[in-house]
């Protein structure tokens, strides 16, 4: 092998190196979620979720980015520990999702359907709210789940 060609091999090596680094670092920093249980109660019937909690400044950011499926009853609530306006955003979130804005008494104050992955379009709360939960997008829809509903979760007072 000639002296150029094992130069050429050894630049190559380094550059898929170099490339695997990046996702090698971002799986390295991914957060562990805790698991619970919630429950949505519509006009006209209950709906139970799996839900991934987030808490830390961490989890809160991280939240559903970088999935590339969730199941039908999944989701993810961010759990902000005191009410404000909060905002999201679709950064490195790779599947739609529905936010649902929930008030510290457990109300959806709001709902934005479909955000679309990618989008870096920052997504508010109407007043301040205590968390925000996510799920597939089209499952507010599918469900008819509205402003107005209640979200049954320790943090609002509910034990279900």
């Amino acid at each position: 092998m000639s002296p150029a060609s094992v130069d050429r091999r050894r630049v190559l090596l380094l550059a898929l190196l170099l490339a695997a680094l990046p996702a090698a670092t971002i799986r390295a920093q991914l957060q562990h979620f805790p698991h619970a249980s919630l429950t949505i109660v519509t006009a006209s019937d209950r709906y139970k979720f799996a839900v991934e909690v987030a808490t830390t400044p961490a989890q809160l950011e991280q939240g559903l980015m970088f999935r590339r499926h969730l199941a039908a009853n999944a989701g993810m609530i961010f759990d902000f520990g005191t009410p404000q306006m909060a905002t999201m955003w679709m950064k490195n979130t790779l599947i739609p999702l529905d936010m649902l804005f929930v008030d510290a008494k457990g109300r959806i104050v709001n709902i934005h359907q479909r955000a679309v992955p990618g989008s870096l379009e920052p997504l508010g709360a109407t007043a301040p709210v205590r968390a925000v939960i996510e799920l597939n997008g089209g499952t507010a829809a599918r469900l008819a789940i509205k402003p107005g509903d209640r979200v049954l979760f320790p943090i609002f007072g509910d034990t279900q």
